[in-house]
């Protein structure tokens, strides 16, 4: 892996994980979720990151 691939990997994962938490606690809804998701996949084109984009991350287990 790159260093720019890395570099994105890792704005893409701090990205998403704040999203994550922005979903639960209700700040942002499931579609505004993926919408955010959708956009920061095209931005970063993470190796890795979209590897946990299809996970639900409401559903339980």
């Amino acid at each position: 892996m790159r260093k720019e691939e890395f570099q994105n990997e890792k704005l893409y994962q701090t990205t998403m994980s704040i999203a994550r938490k922005m979903l639960q606690e209700g700040i942002v809804s499931e579609e505004e979720y993926r919408q955010i998701d959708t956009i920061f996949l095209e931005k970063y084109k993470p190796v890795f990151g979209t590897l946990f984009s299809d996970i639900s991350l409401t559903s339980e287990p």
